[in-house]
């Protein structure tokens, strides 16, 4: 070739030397030496990212009334609340992450970035997370609501054709926590009796009202009351679903109120919750969300389709529900049926396409097997 070398030496092979004697010297991870890294929060997450979505949505949400509530206002003492912006954008952000928890969000935000980066180095808590989404659930569903409304208004949601489906979650309360009225009315006897204590403890001794630990016990013994209080409360609607002889077994839970015994997808019986669904069927946007403490999906058509109306102001021309949701007139059939909605009364479901009064409800196949009563007994 043209640039090959006349007459090259070959190489010689290398010659073994003496073995090496001693401890191999490596490079080792040292994880508890501390050392100031210059990156910010920003830094450490990338531009296209998903968080910086909901923070942009965050930022462009109307929380006014919101910030009305805040009460440390400048030239005024009292200590500055979290960013209301913080709290919405991290439930909107867990929430786009199947996380439903407040002590997991919590939790998240001690360890991953991401929602490191809403926070901002503000420091939350799981108390924080979960008083914000229960005190102000109205507005956060005023806002999913106009979201929605705005997609409507763009021809994206077209609400041509909806459809509804129930799921039952388990919830958070064990069978040993339901309770007769006799226990139910000594445990609130008792729970109000450890507040009184609480209280006049905080009363003799002062400083100990700024005690973290005694600040946590008077809410967890304030926040049992409530429950039992509340579980009596609804004993009444649970003896008004047993027969004449048997309202004395008529049961709440202390842990869980609202929470009923259904029977679940496994064929066992457990404390839950029936969560309907109402989905457009062309864009997949969930348009309608109920939480229902009735086992079965008869009659929870009617509430949905209102709710639908109220909010967007117009209702599905289709409708596909299962076969054990009460639908429109003249559209029985198979497991799932679909028919056309031609208008909605109070008090009544949809009508067929002649008007008329509606249908009767389906009656119960054979070989069904025993139904849970609301209060837990079959």
């Amino acid at each position: 070739m043209l640039f090959d070398l006349l007459d090259e030496p070959e190489p010689k092979p290398a010659q073994p030397g003496p073995p090496l004697i001693g401890t191999p010297r490596f490079q080792a991870a040292v994880r508890n030496q501390v050392c100031f890294r210059s990156a910010s929060l920003d830094e450490m997450i990338p531009q296209e990212h998903p968080v910086r979505v909901i923070w942009d949505y965050a930022l462009k949400a109307d929380l006014t009334p919101l910030y009305q509530r805040i009460k440390a206002v400048e030239r005024h003492s009292g200590r500055p609340p979290i960013d209301p912006r913080i709290l919405f954008a991290l439930w909107l952000y867990a929430t786009t992450r199947g996380v439903g928890s407040a002590r997991l969000v919590d939790e998240l935000c001690r360890e991953k970035i991401d929602y490191q980066w809403i926070c901002g180095d503000v420091s939350v808590n799981y108390h924080t997370l979960a008083d914000f989404r229960r005190d102000h659930g109205g507005l956060l569903d005023d806002l999913l609501t106009q979201s929605v409304a705005v997609l409507v208004a763009e021809d994206l949601v077209d609400l041509e054709r909806v459809a509804q489906d129930g799921m039952r979650v388990r919830a958070s309360a064990g069978a040993a926590s339901f309770r007769r009225q006799p226990t139910l009315a000594e445990a609130l006897a008792e729970a109000r009796a450890q507040v009184e204590t609480l209280r006049r403890e905080r009363e003799d001794d002062p400083k100990a009202a700024n005690d973290r630990q005694q600040q946590a016990r008077r809410r967890a013994a304030e926040e049992r009351a409530a429950r039992v209080q509340a579980a009596l409360e609804r004993l009444p609607e649970r003896e008004a679903k047993k027969k004449p002889g048997e309202k004395d077994k008529a049961r709440c839970s202390t842990t869980d109120p609202d929470a009923t015994v259904m029977k679940m997808a496994n064929g066992g019986f457990n404390p839950a919750y029936n969560v309907q669904f109402a989905t457009d069927t062309n864009s997949q946007v969930i348009v309608g969300v109920d939480v229902v403490t009735v086992g079965s999906d008869q009659g929870q058509m009617e509430p949905m389709v209102r709710q639908i109306m109220d909010r967007y102001g117009k209702a599905p021309e289709e409708y596909e529900v299962d076969g054990g949701v009460r639908q429109a007139r003249g559209h029985r059939g198979g497991k799932r049926s679909r028919g056309r909605l031609h208008g909605v009364r109070a008090g009544a479901e949809a009508e067929g396409p002649q008007g008329g009064p509606p249908r009767p409800p389906p009656r119960r196949q054979r070989g069904g097997g025993p139904v849970a009563a609301p209060d837990g007994h079959r």
